[in-house]
């Protein structure tokens, strides 16, 4: 037994899980894994994340601050900061995706998400959080350019940078609230035995962060793994600006199609770094679907510094 399988058992010990029976559930694209466990004293979930590569203390207090909004974010059952364990309420099977795939209610389910949204970004975030900024945006921009565009030269890349530089200030509208950074189908659970926006379980908000709020729409309205039709996500835009009159609307869309086009640049370079550092290869299949996203954000006249330098350094494929 390896010094991390002694840990792990010490720690569902300590909870009454000796003799619960663990089953491996599918993981994401980080270090985290997943085991659901029966047996115990009620169903539950392990989350495993090294303490060595990631620390679970925003997990653990974003999920309060979610379940004091009244919202579904997993209980905490228990949790080890040190080792790197947590014990979480199992909400089940039910992803967006998959309720979607058996034939679910799209219009209904994707309402209800960005009605959520709506909560998420009027509450105050956590003091705790911290800021989804202009160098933090730019950061994950430049993963493009550092593994899905690696061999483009030096001044290429330093033009790509200011482009960036220049359009990301016009991201800050509607001021900085609760951003969930990968609010998406595969992250938010149907519960349809629970009322109001309660009926959607949230997943993976460990890396929520303060900063502009269409990036959330943009992440739900242009996911990585599944289409959503253009006509339901642009009714899905209009209901975020019905709801919130005070926003300027030209601008609010313009801040979309700029963070979208900042989210999609971003998962070219990670799904890129997934298949070339990290041997995930299968990452590479989404890369169209990004690539399609990308492609239509880049229409957005603001961004025309930015599909002028995608024309000249580097040809986005058409959709297949």
């Amino acid at each position: 037994m390896t010094e991390r399988s002694s840990e792990t058992r010490a720690f569902l010990d300590r909870y009454g899980y000796a003799g619960a029976t663990r089953l491996p559930l599918a993981g994401d694209a980080s270090v985290r894994r997943y085991e659901r466990l029966s047996g115990g004293p009620r169903p539950a979930v392990l989350m495993d994340a090294p303490s060595a590569t990631m620390d679970i203390r925003p997990f653990v207090a974003v999920a309060g601050w979610l379940r004091d909004a009244g919202l579904s974010a997993p209980e905490v059952l228990a949790a080890d900061p040190a080792a790197g364990l947590v014990l979480l309420e199992d909400l089940g099977d039910e992803l967006f995706s998959r309720a979607l795939a058996q034939g679910g209610d799209e219009r209904l389910l994707y309402e209800t998400a960005v009605d959520l949204l709506l909560v998420l970004h009027r509450a105050p975030p956590p003091a705790s959080l911290p800021r989804y900024d202009e160098a933090w945006l730019l950061r994950e921009a430049e993963l493009l350019v550092e593994w899905y565009a690696h061999a483009l030269g030096e001044p290429a890349k330093a033009n790509y940078r200011a482009i960036w530089r220049d359009l990301l200030p016009a991201a800050r509208v509607g001021g900085d609230g609760f951003v969930y950074v990968d609010y998406h189908a595969d992250n938010l659970l149907w519960l349809p035995a629970r009322s109001g926006l309660a009926r959607i379980g949230l997943l993976d908000f460990q890396d929520a962060r303060s900063g502009p709020p269409a990036y959330d729409l943009a992440s739900l309205l242009e996911d990585a793994r599944r289409d959503v039709a253009p006509g339901l996500a642009r009714a899905m835009v209009e209901r975020y600006l019905a709801a919130r009159p005070e926003l300027d609307p030209d601008a609010f869309r313009a801040a979309y199609a700029l963070l979208a086009a900042q989210r999609n640049a971003k998962i070219l370079g990670l799904f890129s770094r997934l298949a070339q550092r990290d041997g995930k290869p299968h990452y590479l299949d989404l890369q169209p679907r990004v690539q399609a996203h990308l492609r239509r954000d880049l229409r957005h006249p603001l961004l025309t510094p930015l599909r002028l330098w995608f024309e000249r350094h580097l040809h986005l494929p058409a959709a297949p």
